[in-house]
This record gives C-alpha cells, structure tokens and sequence, in this order.
C-alpha cells in the first residue's frame, strides 16, 4: 500500500510516498481502508518540526480520518466488515480525564498516522461516521470539531443564552461556532479577515471583530457584552492572546485553552485569573464516548462540516502548503481513496 512518511526534519517538501506492506488487525483491532484525511494545525507543526516532538523515522502524518472497515482482529466487537467509521484522536482514551495511557496513543505523533491507504486502528477507537455525511466530511471530525466539542460541553456545558467568544476563523473555532448555534449560545468572533468574518456571520455569528484594525478587541468584548464580559471563551491563540481573553471574560467565567498559534513570549498575569475566579482549563482534543455523543449531535441536527478544498492523496504536499498559507476558511481534506 501506499503511505506518506515524515523521514527527516526537511518540512513539507521533504515528505516521501513509500510502500509499506498492508497491515494485519490484531486483537481488539480492525483494518480501515481509508477515505479521507484531514490536516490541524498540529499535523503541519508535526511535519515541520519533527525533531521537537523526537518522532522516530519514518513516522505517518495525520490525525484525523475515516473509512470503511475491511477486516477485523479476534476479539473485535461491536464493529463488522463494511461499517463506516472515524478514527479517535487517541487510541486509548474510552471515556473519564486524560492520562498517561491516552497521551501515548495519539496517531500522529505518539504512534503512526492515517495518512496512508490502509490502516490499523483499535476497535474500540473508532465511531461510526453520521449517515448524512460523505467521508471527507466526517474525515474533519476527530480532532477540531472534538475538540470544539469539549470546550462547550464538558464539566459545566454551555447554556442556551449564554455568550461564547471565538478567537480566529480556524477549524475549531469554525465548528464551536457550528455547536453554539445549535445549543443557543451567542457568540462574539475575532478573525483578521473581513471575508472569514462574513462566513462566520452565515454560520450564525452574532458579532464579529477585525483584530487588524480593532487591536484591542477585549475593550470591544466588553463594550457588546455591557461591561459584563463573556461566559467562555474557545481560546486558540495561546500566549499573545490569554491576557486580552481573561480581560474579555466575565468575573466566575471559563476559559478553555486549546491552541498556542501566536506568539510564545506573550505576557500574563496569574492575580487577574485569581480576582476574576476564572477558571482556565487546558483542552486536548478528548475520548471515545464524548466523540459519539457529538457525532450523535451532528446527526441529530444534520451538520456539515465546513471543506475549503479537497486534495488528491498525491497532492498531499500542496495541502500541507495550503494549510501554512492559512487563507483557508474551514478544513482542508486529502482523499485517499475514491
């Protein structure tokens, strides 16, 4: 079969398509021919810095992806032959709080991809794709829009009325804005681009920021929210932007930190999380079963995920360069297999 592989720290460019043999499902483990894959953000930081996360080579790129199930190992149940599935992020995450064990079996990095025709994948890790939607579609699920998921609904979920600020127009941000609509939270989102602002308004937004020429977006925050601030925020931007989202967040209000995109150097000041009682939560990505209840969710509602373009699996370079070009809106997806 074919797959790409990371063998050295050249970037995008220094990707190889190799021949591996098909592997064989082992126990508790089924074989996916693989339909699509999705690029995060992490997968192009993975490809381009190698050497950071010490991946061995080669290692497989790729998170995110979904298939059909063509064999299955002993002992595989409540899967067959045929089934449409998804993939989990992490291969070893059924349900409760992170641990060790779930930190080691994340695909991509941890453990080899999906960006391959065929691949391994444990039984218990794979959830069946929402009949509404086509393998790309559901290829963009197991990583953002999870991790969306899971800022707004876990521990104390988002309550109808509520106001949500989104930072930035990137996968996550894109879904959580999907899942506030339905759930009946408003939301304040903060883009550079007037025509990312725009799609987001169609996706329901109920106001939107240019940080470009609006720098001090918080003080704007606070101005749509009269003074109060809002009841969460899905932070992505990390360090050059936490200070600005706990001054946007209202006193007893969440903040789920999910991304570092922008700059690492960026100032925070622990005593105004403190006299706020702010409570700032860390979020990657999350487990099995709170997959399947947001897949039933997608359902439900009939969802679509939001394609910028699809890419051939040849074409797997120019869609990690699409990604860094970051002019995007919504997921950019590798077909794999027709």
């Amino acid at each position: 079969m074919n797959t790409w592989e990371i063998t050295s720290a050249g970037g995008i460019d220094a990707l190889e398509m190799n021949q591996r043999p098909t592997p064989e499902p082992g126990p508790g483990q089924v074989l996916v021919r693989v339909g699509a894959s999705s690029i995060n953000y992490r997968d192009l930081s993975t490809i381009r810095n190698p050497e950071a996360r010490k991946l061995p080579y080669p290692t497989v790129p790729n998170s995110d992806c979904a298939g059909l199930i063509t064999a299955l190992g002993e002992g595989a149940g409540g899967v067959r032959a045929g089934d449409r599935v998804m993939g989990c992020f992490f291969q070893d995450w059924e349900t409760g709080g992170i641990h060790p064990a779930a930190m080691s079996s994340a695909l991509g990095g941890a453990i080899d991809g999906v960006l391959a025709e065929e691949v391994v994948l444990n039984a218990a890790a794979v959830v069946p794709v929402p009949g509404h939607l086509s393998l790309e579609e559901a290829a963009t699920l197991p990583c953002a829009a999870l991790t969306a998921w899971h800022a707004l609904t876990a521990d104390v979920p988002v309550a109808p009325g509520e106001t949500v600020l989104l930072l930035g127009t990137g996968g996550v941000s894109v879904f959580a804005q999907q899942f506030c609509s339905v759930l009946s939270a408003t939301t304040i989102v903060t883009s550079s681009s007037d025509e990312k602002l725009n799609r987001i308004r169609e996706l329901g937004a109920g106001h939107t920021i240019n940080y470009n020429t609006d720098p001090d977006w918080e003080k704007t925050v606070l101005d749509i929210t009269d003074g109060r601030g809002v009841d969460r925020v899905v932070e992505v931007g990390g360090p050059g932007t936490l200070q600005k989202s706990i001054a946007a967040v209202r006193v007893g209000g969440r903040i789920q930190l999910i991304g570092v995109l922008t700059d690492p150097g960026g100032m925070i000041v622990p005593t105004d999380i403190m006299r706020k009682s702010i409570t700032l939560k860390g979020i990657y990505v999350g487990p099995a079963q709170m997959f399947r209840d947001m897949a039933a969710c997608i359902a439900k509602h009939q969802l679509h995920p939001v394609i910028d373009r699809v890419f051939d699996f040849e074409q797997a370079p120019a869609a990690y360069h699409a990604m860094a070009a970051a002019k995007h809106f919504g997921k950019i997806v590798i077909r794999v297999n027709a």
